[in-house]
């Protein structure tokens, strides 16, 4: 099964997690150790040729070494939690540094407000008064922020950069959040060929190497999967394809639809409120979009993306515009709301009855997992016809919504 993702071999020669991994599945193996399935080979525990990503000295020292030079990091950390395990450890080391008040630079994925809150740092919508800036670049959308501008403007402050959907940015340094970031993740698995989970999290500076070091011990588990461990070496040094990449850009170019914002990654097709159809239309077809929000359609690829897949979802696309001109188109989604954390003395209420009422806790749609409705947002009938007709949601509970109680 596993080869099915480590296909590139002179990929897989310059993995040390997948060599260890392939002479312990071809090697004499009797399992009397965790996991229950008691299979050998690729899924196994700490062993003594295994090496242990808590206080790794083998073959994950080793990959973690070769990342951090493929980034450009002082250290880098292999996380088998996601990206979300990452963003906690950027704050959690940027408090170890003195950071309390954090200033928010655009939106952030839901794991940003989640870190505040655990760990008591104050999220700012104004850099005024703030230790360290957070942003997210690339976005779910393919926007890129300019990461040197926004370094200049904030050189006394510490930087901490989302980059959950930029792990392929490491080819070109120039939009890479590891060129300028103090602290920085990468959500490998998001467009690189790598597990889900698999991700990375750098620091630039010893100090700042120092702080996450520690800071990822508190929120990495203790039971990291070897083959997401593997894949996510495997993802970073993975080759790039180039031809591929112009493919998508020049089919673009073709149609003003098709908004590429900087990421060629990130292909959004506008539908306008026919998106919701638009994506029927594309899952009968058998494909598979990676989000709706009720406006675009968000197709996600990798350098793994096969060239003819790249064929039939344009040829999908294109039959698309036909079936479903673009006659109007919804409104952004997301409004600005309070930075704040509010103690919600709330009722859970129905969701197609809550126009009007005030959000007690964020919702949205799943993915981009960005926040539709925040504490402290009045709910619109918009908002609540989006998340009727999105498939996948977070934040409601059976059709309903958490609002604060009225007076």
């Amino acid at each position: 099964m596993f080869r099915r993702i480590f296909k590139d071999k002179k990929t897989r020669k310059a993995c040390h997690i997948y060599r260890m991994l392939e002479r312990s599945e071809k090697g004499r193996h009797l399992s009397f150790h965790t996991p229950g399935h008691k299979q050998k080979g690729f899924d196994i525990t700490e062993l003594s040729y295994s090496d242990n990503l808590a206080c790794p000295r083998g073959c994950i020292a080793q990959a973690e070494r070769d990342i951090a030079q493929i980034t450009g990091a002082t250290k880098s950390f292999i996380l088998t939690d996601g990206s979300t395990c990452g963003v906690f450890s950027m704050l959690q080391a940027a408090k170890t540094l003195g950071a309390q008040n954090v200033y928010l630079l655009g939106e952030a994925h839901s794991s940003f407000y989640n870190a505040c809150a655990a760990l008591s740092l104050t999220p700012l919508p104004v850099a005024d008064g703030a230790d360290a800036v957070f942003c997210t670049s690339p976005d779910y959308y393919g926007n890129l922020l300019d990461l040197e501008a926004v370094k200049r403007a904030h050189a006394d402050k510490l930087l901490l950069v989302d980059g959950a959907h930029g792990g392929h940015l490491h080819f070109d340094k120039t939009r890479y959040a590891g060129a300028y970031a103090d602290f920085w993740v990468d959500g490998v698995h998001k467009s690189l060929p790598a597990l889900t989970q698999g991700a990375a999290v750098h620091a630039n500076g010893e100090k700042q190497a120092d702080a996450l070091a520690a800071a990822v011990q508190l929120f990495r588990t203790t039971s990291p999967s070897y083959p997401i461990m593997a894949s996510v070496e495997y993802a970073f040094k993975y080759p790039r394809n180039q031809r591929l990449e112009e493919r998508v850009k020049a089919f673009a170019e073709r149609h003003e639809r098709i908004l590429l914002r900087g990421d060629w990654t990130k292909l959004c097709v506008l539908f306008g409120r026919a998106a919701f159809e638009a994506e029927n239309y594309f899952e009968r077809q058998g494909i598979f979009p990676e989000f709706c929000d009720g406006n675009e359609l968000c197709f996600y690829l990798s350098p793994a993306t096969k060239a003819r897949e790249l064929a039939r979802l344009q040829g999908a696309i294109e039959n698309a515009f036909v079936l479903y001109p673009l006659e109007e188109t919804a409104t952004a989604q997301r409004d600005p709301a309070p930075l704040v954390f509010l103690d919600a003395d709330g009722e859970w209420v129905v969701l197609e009855k809550s126009a009007g009422r005030v959000c007690a806790a964020k919702c949205g749609i799943f993915p981009p997992c960005l926040p539709l409705l925040k504490e402290g947002e009045k709910i619109t009938q918009e908002k609540i016809e989006l998340l009727e007709k999105a498939n996948n949601v977070f934040g409601l509970n059976d059709g309903k919504i958490f609002v604060f109680k009225e007076n």
